[in-house]
């Protein structure tokens, strides 16, 4: 085991955290969706149809450019509908639970890949370069596991995990002949995880600390023509219990958090619950409040009558514009206006108090400055500004020469969150990360 210390990065610290690890359990849900934007890189090709029958672990579509990509029912019961947007893009596939519990079962006699693209569990992984769902006929150089979470109200992975700590070791094994050479797993300081066969290590330091981009720079980096797989603890648990059981689990432990929640707590539930159903009673105000799947930085927003967000454990919910007539605006002197710097006389205070955020920008778009903001948030061997301005530029070469291809969106969140220039840094690295692909296909 060794340790990685990390200095850049920094600890938002929130109203609205959960104080202990005891989990509820919410009501069975009225419905639940499965959203194909949760899986970047997966052309949905629907299997199948409204009004069809469905058991727990039977395709509900596949990609288009690999058929052998299986997205999955978590529940059995019935396609409600097939909810389509702008340019018939599948926004969701809603499924009305029956209280049958049909669970397909799976053939473990066969190659590990083979099972776990049927099984949908293949669609949880990410691969670096590009952030996207790997592609089943590409071996990755190692895989990363983190085991912990670094965000803003983050949940302990350690209580989401709960029983099915059990399985990590089975998902190790089963990792490790997926690739020719390590598993590698990243821990807090203090954790402990029992995963033989893997190389652990822990990282200490603020957030991003828990992300697995910054953790695979910091160990093993990925250079040029290389392919990572990366995937968090609980998403290996579940590997492990797949291959042990021959069933895939759907359900989850989430947690809800946020100064707009009577209670925070950890509540387990079903993958793609309605959001009703999760948040009974939980709000303190749903019309002046925003609701995330996910953190405050990376997260989704949605609507309470939306569906939890597959890839995530967390749901955030916050002030909508508490403020819209606040005295001069983003440049209000109130002593508890919060900022990372020393704008404001909070510093004064400290920056380890929780403090109440909304959900304002507090400033407009403007030109990119050189301070150093995004290298004080990105403790990674890159230089972030420079990074963005060839991206925003499209210039390849300088992209590439620049680490394009170790990034993900959420390992610029917190320089977002930073950013004085109040850019869409997570929305920039996408849609270059996208084009690249493309442009190397």
């Amino acid at each position: 085991m060794s340790t990685v210390r990390l200095k850049k990065g920094f600890d938002i610290q929130l109203l609205g955290g959960i104080a202990g690890k005891d989990i509820a359990l919410a009501g069975p849900p009225q419905t639940v969706a499965v959203v194909p934007d949760d899986f970047h890189g997966v052309i949905p090709r629907m299997e199948k149809k409204e009004g069809e029958h469905v058991n727990a672990g039977e395709p509900l579509y596949h990609d288009k450019n690999h058929e052998v990509i299986k997205v999955v029912a978590p529940v059995s019961g019935t396609v409600k509908e097939v909810r389509r947007g702008e340019r018939r893009h599948i926004d969701a596939i809603v499924i009305a639970p029956d209280k049958q519990d049909d669970t397909v079962k799976l053939d473990l006699n066969r190659d590990a890949a083979e099972v776990l693209l049927e099984s949908g569990l293949w669609v949880m992984l990410r691969q670096r370069p590009y952030d996207v769902v790997p592609a089943p006929d590409v071996r990755p150089r190692d895989i990363f596991v983190t085991a912990f979470d670094s965000a803003p109200l983050a949940p302990d992975l350690d209580v989401v995990l709960d029983d099915k700590r059990q399985y990590i070791g089975k998902g190790v094994e089963v990792l490790k002949r997926l690739t020719d050479g390590q598993v590698h797993i990243g821990v807090r300081e203090g954790q402990t995880i029992d995963a033989p066969g893997a190389e652990v290590n822990t990282f200490v330091g603020p957030h991003p600390a828990g992300n697995a981009g910054v953790q695979v720079a910091n160990t093993v980096p990925v250079n040029k023509g290389e392919v990572v797989w990366t995937l968090d603890i609980v998403t290996l648990a579940r590997i492990g219990e797949l291959f042990t059981t021959g069933q895939v689990s759907h359900d989850t432990v989430v947690a809800i958090t946020g100064e707009m929640v009577q209670e925070p707590r950890y509540i387990r539930t079903i993958m793609g619950s309605d959001l009703e159903t999760v948040l009974k009673n939980e709000l303190t105000n749903v019309a002046h409040s925003r609701i995330i799947s996910g953190n405050v930085l990376t997260g989704v927003k949605i609507e309470v009558t939306q569906w939890l967000r597959a890839p995530y454990r967390h749901i955030t919910i916050i002030p909508e514009n508490s403020a819209p007539d606040e005295f001069m605006g983003w440049a209000s002197l109130n002593p508890k206006r919060f900022s990372i710097y020393r704008t404001f006389t909070t510093w004064l205070r400290g920056l380890k108090k929780p403090v109440s955020m909304d959900s304002r920008i507090k400033g407009g778009e403007r030109a990119i400055v050189r301070t150093g903001e995004y290298d004080a948030m990105l403790p990674m061997d890159i230089y972030g500004e420079f990074l963005i301005k060839a991206i925003i530029s499209w210039d390849i070469d300088k992209m590439e020469q620049l680490g394009i291809y170790e990034v993900a969106p959420e390992d610029f969140a917190l320089a977002e969150f930073a950013d004085t220039s109040k850019l869409e840094l997570q929305r920039i690295v996408r849609d270059g990360l996208d084009r690249l692909r493309a442009e190397m296909s």
